[in-house]
């Protein structure tokens, strides 16, 4: 029989050997990410992805947070919040700068470093006193669109944008028009996010003008009710039909023939990088992003992530571009595989 000294022993032993697993097991960090998403915005799926694969690959802890309508006060609050539980680092969409600065100077007046993504500019980014902005130029991808447009002989086009709360949405809108040479306002509608309301717009736009050449949508979420109304109008596949980001559906129409291309921003980047550099920063003890990207880029789980997926990044002296891209007939191959997941 064991004395009580010898089960004291025992269970200290057992304890100390318990607390080594749990330290070993801890995070180093924890991290926010703050969406401008609506709950019913099924393309952040990618990101959340990127940032479950992110803590697992640098042992860190990241939470997403997002206000559940898309409402831009609710955002601020939950900026807000995030610089009030001391998170480790904040990274944040700039859906709205006027309407975000306030709660964002909150993060920084902490010292809690913030990297934004996705919406808004770098020259925005760098005013909000963030390391960096990942994501990509709004105007110039749409712009890239419609250039595309123009070659084909387009001259007229609808967009639709079923996140107008956001105003960097329009940027995408205006680039395409600037290219092909038309007033975007007069050519976008704010559809909602509602299929139903998102295809009887479209459908209604149509028909009040007959002589509209192509369609631009800004995501899934209005890709997929546009592609059931020109089907039922007869037009899916005559009309120069072109969106932003992927889905499984969106595949389908490249494929198909029903969709140009989608211009990929590779969100799953904008994901995954900002937990990757705040990881490093953190590890390293270091501010210095010359040193930090030198760590990422020798990173062999994230190289394996870019090759397992087929991203690539656009690196900059501070700030990192996930797109755009555009896919094609050509390569839809490579990257349907995980189209709505990592692409």
């Amino acid at each position: 029989m064991q004395s009580v000294f010898q089960k004291k022993l025992v269970r200290g032993v057992a304890g100390a050997l318990m607390a080594l697993a749990l330290g070993a097991n801890a995070a180093d960090a924890k991290f926010v990410l703050v969406s401008h998403a609506p709950d019913s915005d099924a393309w952040w799926n990618t990101i959340k992805n990127a940032i479950k694969e992110a803590g697992q690959d640098f042992n860190v802890e990241v939470d997403y947070r997002n206000p559940p309508n898309g409402d831009l006060a609710d955002m601020a609050r939950l900026i807000e919040q995030s610089a009030a539980r001391n998170y480790d680092g904040v990274v944040a969409s700039i859906a709205d700068f006027d309407a975000l600065k306030g709660a964002m100077a909150k993060v920084t007046a902490k010292k809690i470093p913030l990297i934004t993504i996705n919406s808004g500019t770098t020259k925005q980014s760098e005013q909000l006193g963030a390391i960096m902005h990942v994501g990509q130029p709004e105007y110039e991808a749409g712009k890239g669109a419609g250039l595309k447009a123009k070659a084909a002989g387009i001259k007229s086009f609808l967009c639709v944008n079923h996140y107008a709360t956001n105003p960097a949405s329009f940027e995408r809108c205006r680039g395409f028009a600037d290219a092909i040479g038309v007033d975007y306002k007069k050519s976008t509608i704010d559809s909602g996010d509602d299929p139903t309301t998102i295809e009887s717009k479209v459908s209604a736009y149509l028909r009040n003008n007959a002589d509209t050449q192509a369609v631009l949508t800004l995501g899934p979420t209005s890709a997929e009710p546009t592609i059931k109304a020109l089907q039922k109008m007869g037009k899916y596949g005559k009309l120069w039909f072109a969106t932003f980001d992927l889905s499984s559906e969106i595949g389908k129409g490249i494929k198909q023939g029903g969709i140009q291309f989608a211009i990929d921003q590779q969100p799953y980047l904008q994901g995954y990088i900002p937990i990757a550099v705040m990881a490093i920063m953190k590890r390293d003890k270091t501010t210095d992003l010359a040193k930090v990207q030198a760590a990422l880029k020798a990173d062999k789980k994230f190289q394996y992530r870019l090759s397992e997926y087929g991203l690539a990044p656009a690196y900059g002296p501070r700030h990192i571009g996930s797109g755009p891209g555009f896919v094609t007939k050509d390569n839809i191959s490579k990257v349907e595989k995980y189209a709505g997941q990592y692409r």
